[in-house]
């Protein structure tokens, strides 16, 4: 990454050479991490799913804003478990022929998004084993709130992890670190940056939501960490007990 003047408005191959020499000489430039054809086949990949997934939130809405127009409410527990969809496949309530025909038309614009997800999230199964990063991500797996999915992403838009010197270069590059805004002995922090890859750090986020509950060793996670190392095994339990502890801090000092 080049640093570079707001108010410079003249490029020449000249200019820039001596540019970059100066910025070399002053370490001012910062490299990044160029992905290899087989990290950008399963970034594609991870990136189809998550597009996958909107089409799904899209399709739903659109379904439920149908049915919200024709006054239409579900009045017995959450959308989209087992007795809400039992209640949509029943649902002949609308005058007009072609009304029910739109209805039916939303209802099969959800299955069909929800069955392209099933079908990336099996080929993202499929293709993990033959990847270089496959060690991380069963690795990552030892955590608590993350799955198969999320450890596949957060290593496909992460890449080589070991490029960050430490976890707050690497939070920093995630956007996971407060903004700042000091000056003298006046400190002033704010809102997450909210920089670098938004993919990576929203999974990362829905991760970390698992960690409000009691340390714990369940059975979903003892069945994906079973032939994991113990001393990775006991990095995953590290986790669980430093960050319920800090989530409760937190909360108990009022921060939301």
């Amino acid at each position: 990454m080049i640093p570079r003047k707001s108010g410079d408005r003249i490029k020449t191959d000249q200019r820039d050479a001596g540019m970059l020499v100066r910025l070399w000489r002053a370490g001012e430039l910062t490299p990044i991490w160029t992905p290899d054809e087989e990290q950008e086949a399963m970034r594609d990949l991870i990136r189809a799913r998550k597009q996958a997934m909107d089409a799904v939130k899209t399709a739903k809405q659109q379904l439920l804003s149908f049915l919200l127009r024709h006054g239409l409410h579900y009045e017995k527990g959450k959308y989209w478990t087992q007795r809400h969809r039992r209640w949509l496949a029943e649902m002949r309530r609308f005058r007009f022929p072609h009304q029910q025909l739109a209805f039916e038309e939303y209802k099969r614009a959800v299955t069909q998004a929800e069955d392209r997800v099933a079908t990336l999230d099996k080929v993202i199964d499929d293709a993990i084993p033959g990847w270089h990063f496959a060690p991380v991500v069963d690795a990552l797996r030892a955590l608590r709130g993350i799955d198969t999915t999320i450890a596949a992403t957060v290593a496909t838009e992460i890449g080589d992890i070991t490029r960050f010197e430490n976890p707050r270069q690497l939070m920093a590059w995630l956007g996971l670190v407060p903004s700042e805004h000091s000056s003298g002995t006046t400190k002033r922090r704010g809102r997450l940056t909210k920089t670098g890859n938004a993919l990576a750090r929203t999974m990362l986020v829905e991760a970390g939501w698992s960690y409000r509950h009691p340390p714990k060793e369940g059975q979903p996670y003892l069945k994906r960490s079973t032939h994991l190392p113990q001393h990775i095994k006991d990095i995953g339990w590290k986790a669980q007990t430093r960050l319920c502890k800090r989530y409760r801090n937190l909360s108990r000092t009022g921060k939301p």
